[in-house]
């Protein structure tokens, strides 16, 4: 895996939950690590323990997602390294709100980080993949993107950008031997998931774990466009939905071959 998509994995939203287990798993797969959140002092251990426990060269930046000027910063952070995976874990929604019940700024914040800089990074450290034709991208969506969600207007919207962006891009780059790959995430055991839940004084719903649930994204990169994690007794249903998207992705990639080259 690291001879396709390394030397080094780029990890925005690395500092704990799903980030953290992305950079453990690769870690121990051999990758160095550009890992990159807001908290700087639990990225810093984490890449350290990472770091003695494996190996592995890791670098890291402390980088607030929601800043319009946060994709350039990434971009810079980067700066003479090769590449060769890069994973957009950042993008929970924490206001916890309907849409007209929180200020408009937050919102603004919400689609800088889930639109405006995963699109302007994947646009950079795509160009070079495509180049050298090897590299991949795993942009962590939502369950939120199959359908709209009362509570989550923006947050929804936002991660149906990523999965159709994402399926763009697998259609794309596939023959270039980049590899996307959108993980369709349901509801995990999560810090940033676990706060929102207990300032709704809400209990938790049954939970997948992230370390689980990167264990399989890593295992499908470059084997289909998206995977969708079921919970139990759902596999069946969410199996049909990834077929019927892939069929209709495929069946898009000739219907727009009179517009596009």
């Amino acid at each position: 895996m690291k001879e396709k998509y390394g030397p080094w994995a780029l990890i925005a939203g690395a500092s704990d939950g799903t980030g953290a287990a992305f950079a453990r798993q690769l870690a121990e797969k051999g990758f160095n690590l550009l890992m990159i959140a807001r908290r700087l002092e639990p990225l810093e251990e984490l890449a350290t323990a990472l770091g003695s426990e494996f190996g592995v060269d890791t670098r890291t930046a402390s980088i607030d997602f929601y800043q319009a000027e946060s994709a350039q910063r990434i971009i810079d952070a980067a700066e003479g390294l090769e590449i060769g995976l890069f994973v957009a874990n950042a993008g929970a929604d924490t206001n916890g709100s309907t849409f007209l019940d929180a200020e408009y700024g937050a919102w603004e914040d919400l689609l800088t980080r889930n639109v405006m800089t995963i699109s302007r990074c994947a646009y950079h450290f795509a160009g070079p993949m495509r180049e050298r034709q090897r590299g991949g991208i795993n942009i962590l969506s939502s369950g939120a993107a199959l359908a709209g969600q009362p509570g989550g207007a923006i947050y929804s919207g936002t991660k149906a950008f990523q999965l159709n962006f994402c399926e763009s891009l697998w259609s794309e780059l596939r023959h270039f031997n980049v590899d996307v790959l959108c993980g369709v995430c349901g509801a995990m055991d999560t810090p940033s998931l676990r706060t929102l839940l207990e300032k709704n004084k809400l209990d938790a719903p049954p939970l997948l774990q992230p370390g689980d649930v990167v264990a399989e994204f890593l295992s499908l990169l470059g084997k289909q466009p998206v995977h969708i994690t079921p919970y139990p007794g759902t596999e069946e249903q969410f199996l049909a939905i990834e077929k019927d998207r892939y069929e209709r992705l495929l069946f898009m990639e000739e219907a727009t071959k009179a517009y596009y080259k």
